[in-house]
């Protein structure tokens, strides 16, 4: 039998004793290189073992740690990605933030528009960026912002995901390399996938990525764009400098590089004593997309998203919707629009930052001693776990104990995914969240002990 057809069974065998409990998660298995002596393999096909077992989701190789045995009780991309948390579990894997009185905006908000004159408008086709007077509305929210820009430059999109996704279809190719933070928003890392673009992950440096590297990434590769969340970053939190901006900014204009704002929850970040940097794309508007909307500010459900580009790029967005979605929904649309114009968004948004700055004060109490990093007024923590503690265990002790929450995994972009946790605090009530962030503790030192 040759040495290829020799390592297939040594694959079963490995796989057997992890399913079966007799290699027990978080257990080390031999390097390559000893793998190979103890069963007369070449190092190449000892490779290969694990990265079959890999492929499995029953292994994880680390750069510098070695090879380990896998939680198999948990998905190996547990995390945000995933649609649904069981319903006896308390859910900090998710953020949609609601405030009390919400749905009573809603039912004001609907009778409303059916005592008003427009309800048959909204049963017919919009036109495929929104009507003019649905973008000059959008572009009077963004000039409070910081970004002013003319109603012709705002397509509504149904949802900030969506915007996203018209923006890699109109903008970009398969194979196309997009540099992105190491750690990022797992929607965009779906969508890449889909669109097959190549993600190239840039370091981070102190509160934003570190653009010496992405100066040395676009010297090296043919890089094409840039995804950037600098009004607090998901999941690290950071809000960028201005100074680190215009950098960025510049590398961008040297290299040809289209930048993709996400401003999703930079809402959150508005400082009423002097605000938050400008945007990018108020600092580059000539090459830059900004993508937001009202999803975390207002309502999940409420699927209405703005991008506003330069006007050579947006027939090329509105192709984009057409071929997606057409346009967005007449009557969510006009509830936007609606709550745009009476203040009802400035004023949840308001609430939900004074919301997320109460939810991260329990976490300061509920996790004291852990490090953790995080805006104070966003609705997520990242919990870098402790030297030799795996995520995967933590998170299937977690279940256990009744907590869902999400790994590293589904936010990595590098070939090393840091052992850490992403906590989404916006979900449950606070004494379910008090509960259950004292719960998070407990395990994380248990696990490290």
């Amino acid at each position: 039998m040759s040495k290829i057809a020799r390592y297939k069974p040594l694959v079963d065998q490995l796989a057997a004793e992890i399913r079966e409990g007799r290699l027990p998660p978080g257990t080390r298995l031999p390097t390559h290189r000893r793998l190979a002596e103890r069963h007369g393999l070449a190092l190449v096909t000892a490779s290969r073992v694990y990265a079959e077992l890999e492929a499995m989701g029953l292994v994880s190789g680390e750069v510098g740690r070695g090879t380990f045995v896998r939680e198999t009780a948990m998905s190996a991309r547990q995390g945000v990605d995933q649609q649904a948390v069981a319903a006896d579990l308390v859910d900090l894997n998710f953020n949609y933030p609601s405030l009390p009185g919400q749905a009573d905006l809603l039912r004001g908000a609907l009778r409303q528009l059916a005592a008003g004159g427009e309800l048959e408008s909204m049963l017919r086709y919009a036109p495929h960026g929104g009507r003019l007077h649905e973008r000059a509305c959008v572009a009077r929210h963004l000039a409070s912002r910081g970004l002013a820009v003319q109603p012709p430059r705002v397509l509504l999109v149904d949802g900030a995901q969506h915007g996203l996704a018209i923006t890699a279809m109109a903008l970009l190719k398969p194979g196309d390399v997009v540099a992105v933070d190491a750690l990022t928003y797992p929607g965009f890392k779906v969508l890449a996938e889909a669109h097959r673009l190549e993600l190239a992950a840039v370091p981070a440096s102190g509160q934003g990525p570190d653009l010496d590297a992405l100066e040395r990434l676009c010297a090296k590769r043919r890089v094409k764009a840039i995804y950037a969340m600098p009004t607090l970053h998901n999941p690290l939190g950071w809000v960028m400098s201005e100074s680190r901006r215009r950098r960025l900014v510049a590398i961008a204009r040297r290299h040809g590089l289209l930048i993709i704002e996400d401003a999703a929850y930079a809402f959150l970040a508005d400082d009423p004593s002097k605000g938050p940097p400008p945007p990018l794309a108020a600092l580059a508007p000539e090459t830059t997309v900004y993508v937001s909307g009202l999803s975390k500010s207002v309502a999940t459900g409420l699927r209405v998203g703005f991008v506003v580009a330069p006007d050579a790029w947006v027939p090329k967005l509105e192709r984009a919707i057409r071929a997606t979605t057409w346009c967005t929904p007449g009557v969510t649309t006009a509830i936007a629009c609606l709550w745009l114009e009476d203040g009802t968004v400035e004023r949840l948004e308001a609430q939900k930052r004074h919301d997320a700055m109460q939810r991260q004060a329990i976490a300061t109490h509920a996790l004291a001693g852990l490090r953790c990093v995080r805006h104070p007024a966003s609705y997520f923590v990242w919990l870098p776990l402790p030297e030799e503690t795996r995520a995967d265990l933590v998170t299937a002790a977690l279940v256990r104990e009744g907590v869902s929450v999400a790994t590293a995994e589904p936010f990595a972009t590098s070939a090393h995914v840091p052992h850490a946790l992403r906590l989404a605090l916006g979900s449950v009530g606070l004494e379910n969240l008090r509960s259950a962030l004292e719960t998070v503790r407990r395990v994380v030192e248990a696990q490290s002990c």
